[in-house]
């Protein structure tokens, strides 16, 4: 079974209800797994203690997590075109994987949902595609010929999946269809990178 790692943070919901459309696309490919997993928000102070377990939604990321993926959707509201810091800090926290290349060469996608439209919905998907690069993984985007892509009129670019939330909290067609197309185009290229292995 080829799993792909969906790693997200959310605060209001909508990146959340992306995962869960990159999650779709992910298992209809056949004989792969969607695995969902959020990070615990952080203190601006110090480090917050939040539970083992959330109260709702995914659980925590670990490492054994990104260990054990075949692929990666990352994904982060837009904070200042910029991933959140919650997730950057999960993410700083994975140098013991990155010495030994546990990341190398497995696909990886990223996805944004933003409040407003010029908040740097493309410089966030940029920003943290950087430390999977770092990672040595292999960046995966929305092809051209993905018809949402051309149609859309609210979120969604070629470097991935975004949504632009200031008319509505949901998910149009089109943004839905392109988590899926990117979901589907990890699920695949992972398995067929496992294969080939």
């Amino acid at each position: 079974m080829t799993k792909i790692l969906i790693l997200y943070y959310s605060r209001n919901g909508t990146t959340e209800k992306m995962a869960h459309q990159i999650a779709r696309g992910v298992e209809s490919c056949d004989g792969t797994e969607a695995i969902l997993r959020t990070v615990a928000e952080i203190s601006t102070v110090c480090e917050q203690s939040e539970p083992a377990i959330p109260k709702t939604g995914a659980p925590y990321a670990t490492l054994e997590d990104l260990k054990s993926c075949d692929g990666l959707a990352l994904g982060s509201p837009t904070h200042f075109g910029n991933m959140a810091g919650a997730l950057k800090h999960f993410i700083d926290n994975t140098t013991e994987i990155w010495f030994p290349g546990t990341l190398s060469g497995k696909p990886a996608g990223v996805f944004t949902s933003t409040g407003s439209m010029h908040s740097g919905h493309e410089s966030t998907l940029l920003s943290m595609m950087l430390p999977l690069m770092h990672h040595g993984m292999l960046i995966m985007s929305v092809p051209s010929n993905e018809i949402a892509l051309k149609e859309t009129s609210t979120g969604g670019t070629p470097y991935g999946p975004s949504h632009l939330s200031t008319n509505s909290q949901n998910l149009s067609s089109d943004e839905k269809s392109i988590c899926r197309a990117l979901g589907y185009r990890l699920a695949k290229t992972a398995t067929a990178l496992k294969q080939a292995l």
